[in-house]
């Protein structure tokens, strides 16, 4: 049964606990408000489903928040150290975080309070600071055979794949990096990609790697082509040529991820009629188009999820604290 909270409304609720939301704690803590922190999963929750033995492409210095240093053991962090980091920027503020606790809604009373609801409560709360990010949902090929369990759309680590025959689709950093880990563990790569190269945008220390090995045959690469069809047993290919069936292990769909444009638009949110679907927003104030709600992180630029990262979005909440602040005098 749900609880409603007795204790008057908080000043300030912020859903979602990554690097973002937890910036918008930190500040909310400086400012002596009463606030909360709601996250559906682990702390951190993106990060942690990472790959295993991710590299950082930013360094440590740019991604420290809160005035807590991130210390890592090369100039460019990994993923370990990055959920250590974190857990010390939880206990070095006490930061109010409720993880494992889904929002399910959120209504605005007459009184102007909002109350929102999760699996197991409902907060009363002046304002909302909305940071959920953008990882949690894949951007689906939409083809036959895309729900197989054999297709995989966040990628761990390289061991299940050794012998396995894998078609990785994408060319971008994360397809990139897959296509080599999983071929030097092991496994017969074949890559199927959109464009006729590369990703121009792919870092400069992965990029001739991907390419040399393409070039000597050692990852089969299919250039403007899309993937057709996924079978248990194969793939078929539309290729500029022809059609071209594949045996087929595993396909690791490294196609990008999205906003929950769905969990949005259940709070109120609403969108421009721009081809990124970004949201609605003061771009002074972060506020949304609902009085009180504000967005932070990567989910202001919409599906143009790489404009916005870690480091250029750390300012953001000063700005809403900030807000909250000036509107409650």
């Amino acid at each position: 049964m749900r609880r409603t909270t007795s204790a008057p409304p908080l000043d300030l609720l912020i859903i979602g606990a990554g690097p973002t939301g937890l910036a918008i704690a930190i500040e909310a803590e400086k400012a002596g408000l009463r606030y909360f922190v709601l996250e559906k999963g682990v702390l951190v929750n993106s990060i942690f489903r990472f790959p295993t033995n991710m590299t950082f492409f930013s360094t440590s210095l740019n991604l420290e928040i809160g005035g807590v240093p991130f210390i890592s053991h090369t100039d460019k962090p990994t993923r370990r150290e990055a959920l250590e980091y974190y857990r010390r920027i939880l206990e070095s503020w006490k930061l109010k975080v409720k993880t494992y606790e889904p929002v399910l809604g959120m209504e605005r009373r007459t009184d102007g309070v909002y109350e929102v609801k999760t699996t197991k409560a409902a907060y009363p709360t002046r304002c909302v600071a909305i940071a959920t990010g953008f990882y949690d949902q894949p951007r689906l090929m939409n083809i036959p055979g895309d729900d197989l369990p054999k297709v995989k759309h966040f990628y761990d680590e390289a061991h299940p794949y050794v012998g396995q025959k894998v078609l990785v689709v994408g060319a971008a950093n994360s397809a990139c990096d897959v296509a080599l880990e999983t071929f030097y563990k092991g496994a017969e790569v074949t890559m199927c990609i959109r464009e006729d190269v590369i990703y121009d945008k792919v870092k400069y220390w992965i990029r001739p790697n991907i390419e040399n090995r393409i070039k000597e045959g050692s990852i089969r690469a299919f250039f403007n082509s899309q993937v057709k069809e996924i079978r248990p047993g194969e793939v078929v290919l539309a290729t500029p040529d022809s059609e071209v069936t594949l045996e087929n292990d595993f396909v690791l769909a490294m196609t990008g991820y999205q906003p929950d444009f769905d969990f949005l638009e259940k709070l109120g949110i609403q969108f421009n009629a721009d081809e990124q679907r970004t949201p609605m927003m003061n771009p002074e104030t972060f506020e949304s188009n609902l009085p009180g709600v504000y967005l932070a992180g990567v989910v202001q630029a919409g599906l143009d999820t790489s404009k916005l990262f870690i480091e250029n979005t750390r300012h953001h909440g000063k700005v809403i604290v900030r807000e909250v602040v000036k509107n409650q005098g």
